[in-house]
């Protein structure tokens, strides 16, 4: 069973600092395009990050550009997003997901096709 699980969600003033993780089971995640997404209350889901499998295709949201990094741990199959400088408008619930292959990022949300749970984030003073 392909499964991912998040964690490291959490409330923080803005400014603040925060890396979630998500552990990948049943499947080699070096062989995925990975993502990042969040969706705040009221909003669509929206695309924050992505690194392809290679890790040679790199995207960022604009609104998180300079502030956030993704990243992967090959040795530990699990990948993670690194969120410094934390603003009120990041808050969210951020799923982490996979999709099999050669991707060049952004890779539209549809085309992945195993998600973790979602953890919530709150950036509140």
């Amino acid at each position: 069973q392909l499964q991912l699980v998040e964690s490291g969600g959490g409330s923080v003033q803005p400014g603040g600092s925060l890396r979630l993780s998500c552990a990948a089971s049943g499947f080699t995640l070096h062989y995925y395009a990975i993502g990042w997404f969040r969706q705040a209350p009221g909003k669509e889901r929206e695309g924050v990050s992505c690194i392809s499998d290679s890790d040679g295709s790199l995207s960022y949201a604009d609104s998180v550009k300079g502030r956030f990094t993704i990243s992967r741990d090959n040795a530990k199959n699990t990948m993670y997003l690194q969120m410094n400088s934390l603003k009120p408008e990041d808050t969210a619930v951020y799923y982490c997901a996979a999709t099999y292959g050669a991707w060049n990022c952004p890779v539209p949300l549809k085309y992945f096709g195993v998600w973790g749970q979602g953890t919530l984030v709150t950036v509140s003073s």
